[in-house]
Formats: C-alpha cells, structure tokens, sequence
C-alpha cells in the first residue's frame, strides 16, 4: 500500500521535530496523475485506489483532506492532523463571509484587534493585523511565502495584475466579499462537502479522520469542529469522518490521547498503520493483492 505523508514545517511549535517542507500550490492532478503512478512503478507499489492513503499535518493536513475530497476515488483515506482552516467561517479569528474586517473584532461598544497567535493557556502572542503587514513587508502581493501569503497563492483567483487577488485589503482589513465567494466556492473544505455531500458521501465513507488540539496556537481548532457539526448533522447520511480532540494541546496535535505533542507525533504512524490495514482489507475488492499482510 502506498502512504502519502505531506507535513508544514513550522518553527513555533510547542515541541520540535523535524518535517518535511509541504507542496502548497496547484499541484493535484500532477500528483495524482503523475507522481504517484510513478511512484507506485518504481516501488511496486499495488497501484489500486483502495491501497492509497494520506496523511498530513499543519498545512498538509488541510491537504491531505482536500486530496481526499477533490480526489475521492483515487485515495482510501486520509489522516488530517491540525489541519489549517477546513472551513473558512473560521479562517483563524475571521469569518470571512460575515466579518466586514479581518483586523479587528467588533462589537456594540467597540472593538479589540483580533488574535492571530495564543499559547496553549491563551495569552495572545500576536494580532492579525501587524502579522499580514510583516508579510507585506517580506513580500507585497502574497508573495512573502509565509502563511497568509501561501493561502491567497492557493485559493485566490487571478487578478487583473496578474497575481492572486487579496482577500482583505492589507492595509484596512476590509474583506473582498467575492474572493471570499471565490474561495468557498473552490476551497473551502466543509462547504464544498455540504454543497456535493449527495456525490462525495457515498465515495468518502470512513475515509477521513481529523485529529487537533483544542488549544491550536492559530486556532485551528475552531474549523475542525465547524467541519463536524456538519458531518455529525443530519445534513449528512453518511459517516464519513471521525474526529479526535486534545484539550490544552498547540499546534500540532496529532492524536493518541493526552500526550505531549512530541509523542503525539512521534507515534502517529505506530498508531495509524494498523487501521489503515484494517480499512484497506476491509474495502479492498475480491481477488485484492494481499500480500503485504505478514
């Protein structure tokens, strides 16, 4: 069977350890119709849709699960470690459907800057806004190759400059209601399933599963359980998804219960192999090349 491991490199992690740098841009088909058939070649792997996985974390969460949704015939699961926003009514702090700005959170008696970065306890580390405009400095038009810059690359559309369009004005906050549009319509993860749950529940039954912290120092958290009320609801017949949430645990949880970050990762394939054999040779087809079981 063949395990597509993406991981985000990040360096404010609660724990350190070393991960492989994420592929972020529009890279889909040529994995799927490239990559991995050569892959599968030169390793011999079994190249059959049921003995494919995925797993990801941080950046690479969001796109194990996005593989697995856009592609939901081609993989037999994904495992979508602290995923960055799976639903953009929590993009972080913004709800960019609602929120007039990103910067700042208002209210009938004012408004307070909103956060951007909290440890583990919730003390604010940063707010949004001198966070975009470090990345400005880095880089103006998303191209400062840091995370807000990496998103607009990914679920932007181009504009009339030739570079992505900015979901917000960098220097007021005020949100583009139709990039915002443009990027639930393409990208965001829990609409697109709601939209298609009719087409893609039937094809993603168990297939993905979500693991985060509930303290996720960018508030990741707060996706993931958008993305359940809706999988858990009625709207959906289907049991597509399972969910695993660590109270007090940062960025990035991995599952396995109230352990350190560190172990959480450090065990996450220890604990993930047995149940992807167990779902491979539960859904693999009749006559299924076996015989990586021993």
């Amino acid at each position: 069977m063949l395990i597509l491991s993406i991981q985000h490199a990040n360096p404010y992690y609660d724990d350190s350890y070393a991960v492989n740098s994420a592929n972020v841009g529009p890279y889909g088909d040529a994995i799927t119709q490239e990559l991995i058939p050569e892959v599968e070649k030169q390793f011999r792997g079994i190249a059959q849709p049921w003995a494919r996985a995925l797993e990801g974390g941080s950046t690479g969460g969001w796109e194990a699960a996005a593989s697995q949704i856009f592609y939901p015939d081609f993989y037999n699961g994904a495992y979508c470690n602290c995923p960055d926003p799976v639903d953009f009514r929590a993009y972080e702090l913004v709800n960019i459907y609602n929120d007039q700005s990103a910067y700042w959170s208002e209210g009938p008696f004012g408004k307070v800057p909103r956060g951007e970065m909290r440890t583990p306890t919730g003390q604010i580390l940063a707010t949004l806004e001198p966070t975009v405009r470090l990345e400005e400095v880095m880089g103006t038009r998303g191209r400062s190759t840091e995370q807000f810059g990496i998103w607009r690359a990914v679920f932007s559309p181009v504009g009339p400059d030739g570079y992505p369009e900015p979901l917000w004005n960098t220097s007021t906050g005020l949100i583009d209601p139709q990039v915002a549009a443009y990027w639930r319509d393409h990208y965001d993860l829990r609409f697109i399933l709601e939209r298609d749950i009719a087409t893609l529940g039937p094809k993603l039954v168990g297939k993905l599963h979500f693991a985060v912290g509930d303290m996720d120092t960018w508030y990741l958290n707060n996706a993931v359980h958008l993305m359940q009320n809706f999988t858990d609801s009625p709207r959906n017949p289907y049991r597509i998804a399972d969910y695993e949430y660590s109270p007090g645990k940062p960025h990035c949880y991995m599952g396995g219960g109230d352990i350190p970050n560190g172990e959480s990762y450090g065990t996450l394939y220890q604990r993930i192999m047995p149940q992807l054999a167990r779902h491979m040779t539960q859904t693999a087809p009749p006559g299924a090349d076996m015989s990586w079981k021993y």
